[in-house]
């Protein structure tokens, strides 16, 4: 029986290289890996010869017509941000590009990374994203509200990660560090202030390793949504653990740091907005409705308990822990 073909986009970022490794593990699978530079990849051995090396832009799809017409399943993680032009030809056209190469009596899935930003809490289309969204978000919306028209929309899952924690700070990984991680350390080196502030805010976070079991789930078994899927409508999953306060998280960061919690000071929006008037400081629309909207909860998450697996990391203080961070 031929093995299934997996195409990986994006297969050299931090959790591109999370589920490459989980695949290698845990399938048979074939994987075709589409990346810019090699050379990024530390986790995966390329003379795998389950592997084979897509080299190129997203934006150069027909480059790779005959083996995006042989594929089964596609974890399209690749994206970009930062230059508008880019951001929609990598986060629209490429992706419409790529889906039109696949072939309809081949493909089986297509798990399509998106972000939680453009989500209200019961996992609806914020109209927000494309009226206040800086040129990331606005392209994350304007595609997922074209995929859901097309014809391949039923073999569509979209998966929406909050925040993302991966590889370590101590070069102990093999894996990337995400931006999430790399920004602990300034987060301990502020925690001194942030103690004195109470902020009325909830959030969801998730870490890369459970990122790629979920998404190994999804391409190694048959998935059936539980939440009845209207027409025309992609199955949606936000990926994250139980939300946590930010009162929570800075409660966790002063334990690990060895810091007494101090009586704090409510920082009221109207407080936040007057200072962002007061302080030389650049504020977007996208960041005065976060401002406004204070809670980035969800309902459902998924997480790997979600399909009977156990979470690498389901705490901050595990995160903390597997971040190698050194604790007082």
């Amino acid at each position: 029986m031929k093995k299934e073909i997996i195409l990986i986009t994006g297969a050299s970022g931090c959790v591109g290289q999370y589920i490459v490794n989980w695949l290698i593990e845990n399938s048979s699978s074939e994987l075709f890996l589409w990346v810019r530079d090699p050379k990024k990849i530390t986790s995966i051995n390329l003379k795998n010869p389950r592997i084979k090396l897509l080299v190129g832009d997203l934006r150069e799809t027909n480059k790779f017509k005959k083996e995006i017409s042989e594929v089964n399943r596609v974890i399209h993680t690749a994206t970009a941000w930062g230059d508008p032009k880019r951001a929609k030809e990598v986060n629209i056209d490429a992706v419409k590009n790529l889906l039109n190469l696949l072939n309809p009596s081949k493909i089986k899935q297509i798990i399509y990374f998106s972000t939680a930003s453009v989500l209200d809490r019961n996992l609806n289309l914020l109209p927000e994203a494309f009226t206040y969204g800086t040129e990331y978000i606005q392209t994350k919306a304007q595609c997922l509200t074209e995929l859901e028209s097309h014809p391949l929309s039923k073999k569509i899952i979209a998966v929406f990660p909050t925040l993302v924690f991966g590889g370590r700070l101590d070069d102990q990984s093999i894996f990337p560090t995400s931006y999430l991680t790399e920004g602990l350390r300034e987060a301990l080196k502020w925690i001194w202030l942030a103690r004195w502030i109470k902020v009325f805010s909830r959030f969801h976070f998730i870490h890369a390793a459970d990122i790629a079991f979920i998404c190994g789930h999804l391409v190694t078994s048959h998935f059936e949504s539980t939440k009845p899927i209207k027409k025309n409508k992609i199955k949606k999953l936000v990926l994250g653990q139980p939300y946590i306060s930010i009162d929570i998280a800075i409660q966790t960061l002063l334990e690990w740091k060895g810091m007494r919690k101090v009586p704090q000071i409510p920082l009221w929006n109207w407080l936040v907005e007057l200072l962002s008037i007061l302080l030389p400081i650049q504020i977007t629309n996208w960041d005065k409705f976060s401002l406004r909207q204070r809670h980035f909860i969800h309902e459902p998450v998924t997480s790997p308990e979600t399909f009977g697996g156990i979470s690498y990391a389901k705490t901050l203080s595990q995160v903390l822990h597997n971040s190698g961070l050194h604790k007082h």
